[in-house]
């Protein structure tokens, strides 16, 4: 009998979610202060996840969730930065 592998399943800190980690977009902030967005999901750095829907972003973008996960000041380019990449997912 083959053993099917855990899937690793982590929160969205907007919706309180729980998602596979395949399926949410992981931003970090690193021990420099940088935030920046993280596609393969192994940066070090204190992480936190997000659903892959623009909503959500937005959402995260107007009641400064990062800010809050992170604590730090998240740039408006890094929110973009995640609009772009769900928007390329969809396509």
């Amino acid at each position: 009998m083959a053993r099917s592998k855990k899937q690793p399943l982590r929160k969205c800190i907007v919706t309180q979610e729980m998602y596979p980690k395949k399926q949410l977009i992981r931003v970090v902030r690193n021990k420099e202060g940088e935030v920046f967005v993280d596609e393969s999901g192994k940066r070090n750095g204190r992480g936190a996840y997000l659903s892959r829907d623009l909503d959500v972003i937005e959402k995260a973008e107007k009641n400064q969730v990062l800010n809050r996960h992170l604590n730090t000041s998240v740039d408006a380019a890094v929110y973009e930065e995640l609009k772009t990449a769900i928007k390329a997912d969809e396509k």
